[in-house]
This record gives structure tokens, sequence and C-alpha cells, in this order.
């Protein structure tokens, strides 16, 4: 198992476009093969402030993942262009 955990902060005033390609981009991720959870949440305290959670059986699954054509819609062509900074890490189970 794989897990993803994006944390961002968008710029001022485009938290609404960010749920919007948000909510499309969980619904269509979470449809793929491979995927085991999707979700996007926002923070009650800052509602600039938004985390991806993602969660892969394998690293095939994720790079199919970051190749769909809603990855490239979403994400690539859609809220990078709305963040002022970003982390992100990949973690796996401590056997």
């Amino acid at each position: 198992m794989i897990v993803v955990i994006v944390h961002m902060i968008m710029k001022p005033g485009t938290e609404g476009e960010c749920i919007r390609l948000s909510r499309e981009m969980t619904e269509e991720s979470n449809r793929e093969t491979g995927c085991l959870q999707y979700a996007t949440l926002q923070s009650r305290e800052n509602p600039r402030s938004f985390a991806v959670y993602e969660q892969y059986v394998d690293q095939a699954a994720l790079d199919s993942h970051r190749s769909s054509a809603h990855f490239n819609r979403c994400v690539q062509d859609g809220v990078r262009a709305l963040i002022e900074s970003s982390t992100f890490e990949v973690f796996v189970p401590i056997s």
C-alpha cells in the first residue's frame, strides 16, 4: 500500500474553484482500479488550507492515477494554478 498526503494553501479567492475541481477529482479517482481511497479536506480554521489523502494498492496504481486524463485536467491544468504553497509526501506502512 502507498499513501500520498498533500497539503495546500490556495491563493486568496480561489477556494471555490479548488472545491469544484476537487469534487470532480475525488469522484473520478475513487473509480480507479487500485485506488483504495481519495479524499480532499478543507480546514475549519483556515478555508484556504486543503489536504488531499490518497491511498493506492501499489506504485503501479499511483502511476496510473498520475497519468489519467482527470489528473491532467483537474490537477495539472486546474488546481496547480491556484496553489500559493504546498507540500507533498509519499508514505508506506511500517512492517
